[in-house]
């Protein structure tokens, strides 16, 4: 009997137990929202609150979504000056930069006259293979005219970039004769290394423009390269690289110290003590070492520069750097955009924070051009490193923590190379279009020299060039005839590394720039000791 009952009831009784437990979970899910692995509150906040009531009540039309980055962007600015909000249409060309890589088709361009002119193929890239040329002309692009004044250089970008296979069909004007191309895009690295390449038979130059995914491989790529060159020396140059992926710093400093060694350590309010140390063998850890930087040195370059200092590795030339010891973790957020959270500082291995003040955040943006008025970039006695505590590197020598590290060996600013007139010209939007042009009629000439070197060596036209050049400045308002030699010297010098970068590329420009680069002829003679 008791049985016959159960049958009975059993099923009823585990119906109205799911019932229930349905009911509860609508309920609990009324009050949750889910993000990632982060838990909200159904109930509002006052920002959402007053968006929601602009939304629905406000008298004209309002972008909300405009006015929520910009209360975003406000809450950003009372916490550190590297917390930022990056909306959604900003996103994938932010993480593009940290990733090394984007899809398109493989070329730099530059608009000439109302005319995008190809100025770069990429070697082995998918317009190469298709057979583009430098000084081809664009004329449709996706069925799309590319001619006139309302040409941008976001906008080509767009067209030209898109999923990974699919395909670019384009018209090119090239010798008057009118050629189609169907190019389908592929990956196109954006390298963080600008140069790798021999200063003297023994002595070696890299250098990083940032810290992305891929630049661990392209700096042991060249690094294997140069030892297999005979290199013994190296010069690592850090000048202007703003950092980027702390792991790829750690692991290019694991290169040159042993196994063990704490390179950098990590720690916040929220997070926990993190360290990083040396795990395996080095591929130059006994070579003499330069690093060079200067005050565009932040981040990643910096824990690089601070390790290396503090173990007594390498020697650093040049001027103070950057000061960012601050670690940011990006969260993406449900609309799309990213959050990135500054989450702790990092220290370097004495326990120094590099990080500057940034109570005014007028203050510190403003503090490399402070520096400039105030001589730091002339005098190593007037750089104000001293306000932190003092610590000491492996071998007893004092370093300070707060406002960047300053290096071992000070080579002040190059105050001739950017004097008025000379900045006028490096500035001018047209200085590209003389350099485009007279590589394009000069490109026979050119293709006689081997190498970038070759070409600086052996160049006999600079007074023809120069003529050319205060010819054009003079159509943009700037006079280079009354320029003092010494002056002139320095912008025939970058004049010529430009035009290098043609056809030699990053690399090229490099090679000419630092024949007479101060601080690289110092690093030369530190190695030397």
């Amino acid at each position: 009997m008791v049985q016959k009952k159960l049958q009975v009831w059993l099923p009823l009784m585990f119906a109205i137990v799911m019932i229930a437990g349905m009911a509860i979970g609508f309920k609990l899910r009324e009050n949750t929202r889910t993000t990632g692995s982060f838990f909200y509150r159904e109930k509002r906040s006052p920002l959402q609150q007053v968006l929601d009531l602009i939304n629905l009540k406000y008298v004209d039309p309002v972008k909300t979504d405009t006015l929520a980055d910009e209360a975003i962007e406000q809450m950003l600015s009372h916490l550190d000056p590297h917390s930022v909000y990056i909306p959604p249409v900003q996103l994938s060309e932010v993480n593009e930069d940290l990733q090394g890589e984007f899809q398109g088709i493989g070329v730099e361009f530059h608009i000439l006259n109302d005319t995008v002119n190809v100025v770069n193929v990429l070697e082995g890239g998918p317009s190469e293979k298709a057979g583009l040329l430098v000084g081809d002309q664009f004329l449709t692009l996706q069925d799309q005219p590319l001619t006139g004044k309302n040409l941008t250089p976001d906008k080509i970008r767009k067209l030209l970039r898109g999923p990974g296979a699919t395909t670019v069909s384009l018209s090119i004007l090239r010798n008057k004769q009118v050629i189609i191309f169907s190019i389908k895009r592929g990956s196109i690295p954006l390298p963080s290394l600008d140069a790798a390449y021999m200063l003297d038979k023994e002595t070696g130059l890299i250098r990083l423009n940032k810290f992305s995914k891929t630049t661990y491989e392209e700096f042991m790529s060249s690094l294997e390269k140069l030892q297999g060159q005979g290199m013994k020396k190296l010069i690592l140059d850090l000048r202007g690289n703003g950092g980027g992926l702390l792991d790829e710093a750690v692991d290019i400093v694991d290169q040159f110290l042993d196994e063990g060694k704490l390179i950098v350590y990590t720690e916040g309010n929220k997070m926990p003590r993190e360290e990083f140390k040396s795990k395996r063998p080095g591929l130059f850890e006994t070579g003499k070492l330069a690093v060079l930087t200067d005050e565009g040195s932040a981040s990643a370059s910096e824990v690089v520069a601070g390790a290396l200092q503090d173990w007594d590795r390498a020697t650093i030339i040049g001027r103070r750097t950057f000061g960012k010891g601050l670690v940011q973790e990006q969260f993406d957020l449900a609309d799309g955009a990213a959050l990135r959270l500054t989450v702790a500082r990092y220290y370097t291995p004495s326990g120094r924070s590099i990080q500057k003040t940034y109570k005014g955040m007028g203050d510190y943006r403003g503090e490399i051009m402070n520096r400039y008025h105030h001589g730091d970039f002339l005098n190593a006695d007037s750089n104000h490193v001293q306000q932190g505590n003092a610590y000491k590197t492996n071998s007893g020598r004092v370093v300070y923590g707060g406002g960047g590290i300053m290096p071992d060996v000070f080579v002040p600013y190059d105050t001739s190379a950017s004097s008025p007139i000379l900045t006028s010209l490096y500035l001018s939007s047209s200085i590209n279009n003389f350099i485009y042009t007279y590589f394009i009629r000069h490109k026979d000439e050119l293709k006689k020299y081997r190498s970038a070197l070759e070409f600086v060596a052996n160049f006999k036209g600079e007074e023809m060039l120069w003529q050319e050049v205060v010819a054009f400045a003079a159509k943009e308002k700037i006079n280079l005839s009354t320029l003092p030699a010494a002056e002139k010297k320095i912008a025939l010098r970058r004049l010529m590394a430009l035009i290098a970068r043609q056809p030699w590329h990053t690399e090229g420009y490099y090679e000419v720039m630092n024949i007479n680069d101060p601080v690289v002829k110092k690093a030369l003679m530190e190695l030397d000791k």
